[in-house]
């Protein structure tokens, strides 16, 4: 069997606990030393940032407002923001990320909350305390992403709202963000992703209806390679960001 191949049939056989699978977390924390160098394993992630920052600060005022990230990996998402003016509590499970992300806050001079563990557990005690909820390239990666959907709902105040990014799952996804960017043109450690984690715009909007959501706005960002560059698009057919509203009461 081909890799890519072994890449669409991976999540079959790969064990899940509850809301987070043990496998993605060791994945990234092997990866955690590497997470700040824009010229290595996550070059392509430090491209994107500045575009989805770009788009959740030109859909919601930031500054002064309690916004969580929760997948923060190693804390590129949550820094942009907080250079925003947000205050800004951000989550992961992975050890190694969570300890290089407040290396490099408390090194850029930024007080961002950073807690390691099941979100669920940390923030037992802030439903509905966020303005803004952020997850992003996180849906992909844990085994019932419509329950981790309606969890990110739950912290949204009324009225507030909440951004994700995810991959389509089609053909050209397939090609693009496995094949292509993981071993051919090796811009991210192969076996990153599983094609049969993709999410479906359709899927994700369903989800969200189930969690009181509403979408408010869907866009395809794109990464040209050759030009080292992202960009929004009208194309959500492989990676895509979406901004939801959540009700205004609980």
């Amino acid at each position: 069997m081909s890799p890519p191949a072994q890449a669409i049939l991976g999540a079959v056989n790969t064990p899940r606990h509850g809301s987070f699978d043990p496998a993605e977390i060791a994945k990234f924390d092997a990866l955690a030393a590497r997470f700040w160098d824009e010229s290595a394993d996550f070059k392509p992630l430090h491209r994107l940032n500045p575009v989805r920052t770009a788009y959740i600060q030109a859909r919601t005022p930031l500054a002064g407002r309690r916004v969580l990230d929760v997948g923060c990996g190693g804390g590129l998402l949550a820094e942009a923001l907080c250079r925003h003016g947000a205050q800004v509590t951000a989550v992961d499970r992975a050890a190694g990320m969570i300890e290089v992300a407040r290396l490099h806050a408390a090194e850029s001079g930024l007080a961002i909350d950073y807690r390691c563990g099941d979100a669920e557990q940390l923030l037992a005690d802030s439903l509905h305390s966020f303005d803004v909820v952020c997850c992003m390239e996180m849906l992909e990666h844990v085994p019932d992403p419509a329950a981790m959907l309606a969890t990110l709902a739950q912290w949204v105040k009324p009225g507030g709202e909440l951004f994700v990014s995810t991959l389509n799952r089609n053909a050209k996804a397939f090609a693009l963000a496995i094949v292509g960017a993981e071993y051919v043109l090796r811009l991210l450690p192969r076996g990153t992703h599983e094609y049969a984690r993709f999410i479906k715009p359709s899927e994700l909007a369903r989800w969200a209806r189930d969690a009181q959501l509403q979408v408010s706005d869907m866009a395809g960002i794109a990464y040209d390679p050759l030009a080292d560059r992202a960009r929004l698009t009208d194309d959500v057919s492989v990676n895509y960001l979406v901004h939801l509203h959540a009700a205004d009461s609980p």
